[in-house]
């Protein structure tokens, strides 16, 4: 249990002189984005994912069956407009790969700005929201959540992909002691877990209880500090913003 609490400790304050500096807890605090866009998504949008890909492929799948609540144009609205964020940000860290604290906070501004639009989209939208606005929304937060993973694919900081949780969770049952592992980074695995799923509880509560659009504009302010903070540490070119092998 030391091991755990000290890797989370680690994960959340990080050495800043370490191998990937302050990205630890920026990466967290995307995690916890992708919890509250979902949310929002799936709850107000028809059954349908603007992060988590995986679960649209599947969707798409009951859709094409028939079955009730599932739509084909949101499943395929959803997943193009993903590849379309995820082919920006893929141009976009391509630019800044030598300097990753560039690399993050160009393509997380940019995110910031996304989600921004979604906030003024869900805002003027009402509840229910109204088909035309439904795939507006679909549109900007999948590209917002597509730039989000190029980034984090590109920074590659182990156990924190920000959105893809099945292996995250593997790893924790697969190397743990019962398995006779030795509970490598448990600890940050734990935490990418815990915090998408509060984030995916915040994000419910407030579309549940609060104006539609708060979970957005939580999500868009969790980015714009991340950038300015990825920036800000970056500026005196520290170690950790050089490339990875």
């Amino acid at each position: 249990m030391a091991s755990v609490a000290r890797d989370i400790r680690d994960t959340f304050i990080p050495d800043p002189t370490g191998r990937h500096g302050p990205l630890p807890p920026l990466l967290v605090g995307l995690t916890l984005i992708t919890g509250l866009v979902d949310s929002f998504s799936y709850l107000l949008l028809g059954h349908v994912f603007v992060a988590n890909m995986t679960g649209n492929v599947v969707f798409l799948g009951f859709a094409l069956a028939g079955a009730p609540g599932f739509s084909i144009g949101a499943s395929l609205t959803a997943l193009a407009a993903f590849a379309a964020g995820a082919l920006g940000g893929g141009i976009l860290t391509a630019r800044h790969a030598a300097h990753r604290a560039r690399l993050f906070s160009s393509a997380v501004a940019l995110q910031a700005l996304f989600l921004v639009a979604g906030t003024v989209l869900a805002a003027i939208s009402g509840s229910p929201v109204a088909g035309g606005y439904r795939y507006a929304l679909i549109v900007v937060l999948g590209m917002a959540m597509g730039l989000q993973n190029a980034a984090a694919r590109k920074l590659a900081v182990p156990d924190l992909t920000t959105t893809v949780l099945t292996l995250t969770i593997t790893g924790v049952a697969a190397d743990s002691g019962l398995a006779g592992g030795d509970g490598s980074r448990a600890g940050r695995r734990l935490t990418a877990v815990v915090t998408m799923l509060a984030g995916a509880l915040i994000g419910a509560v407030l579309v549940r209880h609060g104006p539609i659009w708060l979970p957005l504009a939580i999500a868009a302010v969790v980015a714009a500090v991340g950038a300015v903070t990825a920036y800000g540490s970056g500026k005196s070119d520290p170690p950790w913003v050089r490339a990875q092998a």
